[in-house]
């Protein structure tokens, strides 16, 4: 998987946002849900979260992923564009993108069909991520 350069801007831009509210201890919220942009899977929950605008998601290849802070874990959604299934590995590729420096045994996987779930502790991500915006 190698991104474009429209890929890898966004990465930085979305690594650099989550790195200043972690810094701050400001939550990392799902964007609201807007009934223009997303619709409900009627089968799967979870599909079109993070399908909105919004400062902590992006897309690489065939994949859209989502972050969400979670008490002292930083949650990733990734999940493909097409809403097709996709596998453990893929999604782990594509967090070994946006994670870049965290080591893949600190991030933990709650692996599902149509969604993967990683989660990765705050102060791993202070002590693994460098500022992209720095």
């Amino acid at each position: 998987m190698i991104p474009n350069e429209s890929e890898s801007a966004r990465r930085n831009t979305v690594i650099g946002a989550i790195l200043d509210h972690v810094r701050s201890n400001v939550t990392i919220a799902l964007p609201a849900f807007d009934r223009t942009s997303s619709r409900p899977s009627d089968a799967f929950a979870l599909q079109s979260i993070g399908s909105e605008p919004n400062d902590f998601g992006g897309t690489i290849g065939p994949f859209r992923y989502q972050f969400e802070g979670e008490e002292d874990l930083l949650h990733l959604f990734v999940m493909r564009s097409d809403g097709m299934s996709l596998s453990v590995e893929e999604a782990q590729e594509v967090a070994s993108f946006v994670l870049s420096g965290v080591p893949p045994a600190l991030i933990w996987l709650r692996p599902g069909e149509y969604s993967q779930h990683l989660y990765v502790a705050h102060d791993d991500l202070l002590e693994y991520l460098s500022d992209p915006q720095a």
